[in-house]
């Protein structure tokens, strides 16, 4: 009697002639599949066992791609895809002061929020994306488009010391932050971050309900730190202590800190870091071109601290390119650190995915290619002749990958981008209704 046991069904086999789990660290598996049924990774194997294995009601077959993990963009700022270019080549408070917040006093609204994201969606999904970290106003917008798209997004909670178009008074910040957490706590893509602006735009009571909030809730706190050298001196001269001495001594710095930047840092600071659990997200396109410092990022990684990489918003980059932004952390740390073997191309590819989703507490469902996670996964084209030949998969997907080289996307098993198109987003609407942004941003505050 065959002791052969009849193939198992599963909703999805996905075959590729390379695939990149992140766990175990640096291992790039040959002609392997990913089987997945409803939302999660039932498997992963060499393809002539998965087919003898498994049923799937669908397969693809890319022989010719690297499947590997969604990117997870640790830090944005997506409604500002709106804003891409209005105010470049500036010090980041003149930007701040005498242009971005000027023309969001114009513009920002429910509307604006709601079209800026559908147009970063658009944009991560077809490069590769398929987690962000959302710092912005309007959260529950955020969340009800996210949601739309079956994007998967960890939504930040905004605290500023001023008032805005989303709250007035503190009590209103934390009363709608209450309100939205309250309705996405439960939701298998959506969650809620506090995202207090930054240490010069927040006091100490607001950070101190921050901290207990935090507690209460367990949800991370996202926040832009030691991004200048002006920040620095201006915490001295205000509180007598560095930002990041401010934040330990209001009960910040621990595991729930996401820490946006840290472009200034000091060897005890990194080594705070590293003892109390901060997750640090890179965001070198943003920090270079606003000249606002390096981040120490191969000795933050050296020392322990769990790197991650974000692009910054749209209005600072001014692109959501994950590749782009993974291929300048790889070779800025190079520089800043003076070593060639600093953060090097798995290292980085780890910070790019399973370090993004580790920040986001997320680490345990998304970033690696493991049975029980989510299928957050995408195919990456390496038949190019701008990516042969292929000696080191690890290596061309850092250095020599681009977005546009993204051949498809699921998240939570859902495709999302199959062979470069988009599934249920009309692109031609989207830069339609760009264009009308810009004419109406132009109209609102001319000096854009």
């Amino acid at each position: 009697m065959s002791t052969d046991k009849p193939p198992v069904t599963c909703d999805l086999l996905i075959e590729a002639g390379f695939v990149v789990p992140i766990v175990p660290h640096g291992v790039v598996l040959e002609d392997h599949a990913v089987a997945v049924s409803g939302s999660r990774i039932v498997a992963l194997l060499p393809i002539a066992e998965a087919r003898a294995r498994y049923q799937p009601l669908r397969t693809v077959s890319r022989p010719d791609a690297v499947l590997m993990p969604g990117m997870v963009n640790a830090h944005t700022h997506n409604p500002m895809t709106l804003l891409r270019g209005v105010a470049d080549d500036l010090p980041l408070m003149e930007w701040l002061n005498q242009h971005i917040w000027p023309v969001e006093a114009a513009v920002i609204g429910p509307e604006f929020v709601a079209d800026g994201m559908t147009l970063a969606i658009a944009e991560m999904l077809r490069g590769g994306t398929t987690c962000a970290n959302e710092n912005y106003f309007f959260p529950d917008v955020q969340a009800a488009v996210y949601k739309q798209h079956g994007f998967r997004a960890l939504v930040g909670l905004p605290v500023i010391d001023f008032p805005t178009a989303w709250a007035r008074t503190a009590d209103e910040y934390f009363d709608r932050a209450g309100e939205v957490h309250d309705q996405w706590r439960d939701d298998e893509l959506i969650g809620t971050a506090f995202a207090p602006h930054a240490p010069y735009t927040v006091n100490d009571a607001n950070f101190e309900h921050i901290r207990m909030l935090s507690d209460q809730l367990d949800i991370p706190v996202h926040l832009h730190t030691h991004e200048t050298a002006q920040e620095i001196s201006d915490s001295l001269k205000q509180y007598g202590q560095r930002p990041l001495a401010r934040l330990d001594r209001l009960g910040l710095v621990n595991d729930r800190l996401i820490a946006v930047h840290m472009t200034q840092l000091t060897d005890a600071e990194i080594h705070l870091c590293a003892e109390r659990g901060v997750n640090v997200v890179h965001c070198p396109e943003s920090n270079l071109k606003l000249a606002s410092g390096f981040c120490p990022a191969c000795a933050l990684q050296r020392a322990g601290v769990n790197l991650a990489i974000g692009t910054d918003g749209c209005a600072s980059n001014n692109d959501l390119d994950m590749f782009s932004e993974t291929r300048t952390a790889a070779i800025l740390a190079k520089a800043v650190a003076q070593d060639p073997t600093a953060l090097d191309a798995a290292t980085t590819l780890r910070a790019a995915t399973l370090g993004g989703a580790i920040a986001l507490g997320m680490g345990e469902r998304i970033g690696s290619i493991e049975a029980g996670k989510q299928a957050d996964l995408i195919c990456v084209d390496l038949s190019q002749l701008e990516t042969q030949p292929i000696h080191h998969v690890l290596s061309q997907l850092v250095y020599a990958s681009a977005r546009h080289l993204v051949s498809d996307v699921w998240i939570a098993g859902q495709p999302k981008l199959v062979q470069r198109q988009l599934l249920d987003i009309d692109v031609e609407a989207l830069v339609a209704n760009a264009r009308h942004w810009r004419e109406r941003i132009r109209t609102l505050h001319p000096a854009t």
